[in-house]
């Protein structure tokens, strides 16, 4: 069974990026183990461990969530939508368009 990480801790998700900074003390940047990353609020699954990737920021990067039903987004810049939890609308941080590890894919 694949373990579930609380994204209590994971910045980027729990629309707590006023706590990291880029002095590497987002712990879950370089967490790769198996499992589901799932809201903190509601437990709903958001992102897979193998859709996570390395990235030059302090947050942890993905490339796609779990089902289209997994999160809500609406357009914020020209290069970035807002994104929340699909079930409980909690703010989860960006996609960035275009900005993923290949050429035309996402980061979230």
């Amino acid at each position: 069974i694949p373990a579930l990480f609380d994204l209590k801790l994971l910045c980027v998700v729990v629309g707590c990026m006023s706590f990291c900074s880029w002095s590497k003390g987002e712990i879950y940047r370089d967490h790769f183990e198996h499992g589901t990353y799932v809201c903190s609020r509601c437990e709903n699954p958001l992102f897979k461990s193998a859709a996570k990737y390395k990235h030059n920021t302090p947050w942890p990067a993905f490339t796609e969530p779990v089902s289209k039903d997994s999160l809500k987004k609406y357009h914020e810049t020209e290069m970035a939508l807002k994104v929340l939890c699909g079930k409980c609308s909690q703010g989860l941080g960006h996609q960035f368009l275009c900005d993923g590890p290949k050429k035309g894919t996402s980061r979230f």
